[in-house]
């Protein structure tokens, strides 16, 4: 398993529940969380080996599409 961290624009429960659809549809996540007490909304996403690349790209996809920023870290 490998843990890929972002910096977003998540600052609530309120955005995780509004971002919840886009993560639920991504393969490959064996779990995720946003720590809302970092001044930086790090979301740590759990993925299978091998999937990364196409997991980071799907992660930031869904959060723009949900009205929020991403970024790898």
């Amino acid at each position: 398993m490998q843990t890929l961290k972002f910096k977003t624009t998540v600052k609530c429960e309120g955005c995780i529940n509004a971002i919840t659809p886009y993560m639920k549809t991504i393969q490959g996540i064996e779990s995720w969380k946003v720590d809302l007490s970092s001044p930086d909304k790090i979301l740590e996403v759990n993925v299978l080996n091998g999937e990364s690349k196409s997991i980071t790209d799907a992660v930031i996809s869904g959060l723009k599409e949900a009205g929020y920023f991403a970024q790898l870290i």
